[in-house]
């Protein structure tokens, strides 16, 4: 197996196709119990969360107060959401509706 780094892109093709067949809630929970570890969940919530958070036009001070999270990651999450184009911007906001 390769090393890989964290900064590479991973083709991960075959996980996307997975990940875009299930429609239920209930069996993507349990895939993701699969594949994941509780702490791999957990940031990826986490992650969520803030990025929520932000598009709430919560501040990031606040939000690193209430998450117990550093400024760097909430800054990442920035970053995202003020991409063109952003996936994450575009379902949060779909969740609002």
């Amino acid at each position: 197996m390769k090393n890989r780094t964290k900064s590479s892109k991973v083709p991960i093709e075959p996980l996307v196709a997975t990940l875009c067949v299930i429609n239920d809630s209930g069996e993507m929970n349990r895939f993701l119990d699969e594949i994941l570890t509780p702490s791999e969940r957990s940031d990826l919530d986490l992650r969520w969360q803030l990025m929520d958070m932000l598009l709430q036009g919560v501040p990031q001070r606040t939000i690193a107060e209430t998450l117990g999270i550093s400024l760097c990651k909430i800054t990442r999450g920035a970053k995202v959401l003020k991409a063109d184009g952003s996936v994450c911007k575009k379902h949060l906001s779909l969740r609002k509706q």
